[in-house]
């Protein structure tokens, strides 16, 4: 001792949670260009096995920055969730390059289980905005061989638990119930979900609006995947989302409630989309929650 020192008394209640980043997932081959994927995680130091959560980003179809909403995914690893957060292609790309990604994300937390001590029977998806989408469309798309592609592919892409925060689950409405403004930004063949379902306009092609192909429109949306038994999800929307309609959410959580699926809605009054509600203790322990409910949490390994 010295004197003068402060004697300081430390109880150890939290686990070290370890970080890396710039992970290539999977490599995105076309005929002329190799393009890497990059996933971080999120791995507490713990010799428990735990469920993994994969993050999605959301930004509009026209970017995938996998470096946001740090404080979910720190809430979520300080619970003892190991937590991916991946990068997906994006518009100009079109669907289901999106998807395809999102499963090879799924297939790679899989195979390298054993090293992050990860559950592989226990993987979730979360996903805000347009990664929303994304993780609505992992679920609804469990066992469907059309999207597998890459590496693992002798690893399941199934998700047990899936979380959609202002998601959208329809792209033929995303604008449902706003001004005439807005729907006329929705009937536009520049508008991001008729660029992600068409590609732009070039040479013959002048483009095409979301709603000149209803067949294309749903198959690239959460809600034309209804057949088949889903994983439980957790819905929530802002009640003042201006962006995102929240009768996405809305008719989600209806049609799977009368299907008999495991799915819980939350509104979130006064939320817009992405906005500081989304940020806040109160809504990130309802995720942690479902989470720790479903698929549950860590488990010592002789469990």
């Amino acid at each position: 001792m010295t004197d003068g020192a402060e004697i300081i008394m430390v109880k150890s209640v939290q686990d070290m949670i370890d970080y890396m980043d710039n992970l290539t997932y999977p490599q995105a081959v076309s005929t002329r260009a190799v393009r890497p994927l990059r996933m971080s995680l999120l791995v507490p130091r713990t010799t428990q096995l735990k469920p993994a959560i994969l993050y999605v980003p959301g930004g509009g179809f026209i970017s995938a920055e996998y470096g946001k909403y740090i404080e979910m995914r720190m809430a979520l690893a300080a619970a003892g969730f190991v937590v991916a957060a991946a990068e997906y292609r994006v518009i100009p790309d079109t669907f289901p390059a999106p998807v395809v990604d999102g499963k090879a994300a799924v297939r790679f937390l899989r195979q390298h289980a054993a090293p992050w001590g990860i559950d592989p029977q226990r993987i979730g998806v979360l996903g805000d905005s347009a990664g929303g989408w994304l993780a609505q469309m992992l679920a609804m798309t469990n066992g469907e061989t059309a999207f597998e592609q890459g590496d693992f592919t002798h690893q399941s892409s199934s998700v047990q638990v899936a979380v959609s925060l202002y998601g959208i689950s329809d792209l033929r409405n995303i604008g449902a119930g706003f001004p005439d403004a807005i729907q006329r930004v929705h009937q536009s063949p520049a508008v991001t979900e008729a660029l992600l379902v068409h590609g732009p306009a070039f040479g013959e092609f002048a483009g095409a609006t979301i709603h000149d192909s209803t067949e294309k429109a749903l198959r690239a949306s959460p809600i034309g995947w209804l057949s088949g038994p889903k994983p439980p999800l957790l819905i929530l929307h802002g009640s003042a989302d201006t962006l995102v309609s929240p009768q996405q959410s809305a008719t989600l959580y209806q049609v799977l409630i009368a299907a008999g699926s495991p799915v819980e809605y939350r509104l979130v009054a006064g939320a817009g989309h992405g906005d500081l509600h989304w940020f806040q203790p109160a809504t990130i322990d309802r995720v942690v929650a479902w989470f720790r409910q479903t698929p549950g949490a860590p488990v010592t390994a002789s469990q």
